[in-house]
């Protein structure tokens, strides 16, 4: 997941530097929704493991 956060963000600043404002803008989005996303599970995996 974080990879994918990671492949997103790397889009978005190519685009950027390219002047593609509105896929820049998806890009960076979707980098952020993946990036939360990651971390919820992250959280969850950690205080799951912790209660074992």
């Amino acid at each position: 997941m974080l990879h994918y956060a990671l492949v997103f963000l790397v889009i978005a600043i190519i685009a950027a530097v390219f002047g593609f404002g509105g896929i820049a803008g998806t890009a960076a989005g979707i980098a952020k929704i993946l990036f939360v996303v990651f971390l919820v599970l992250a959280v969850i995996a950690f205080f799951r493991r912790a209660a074992k």
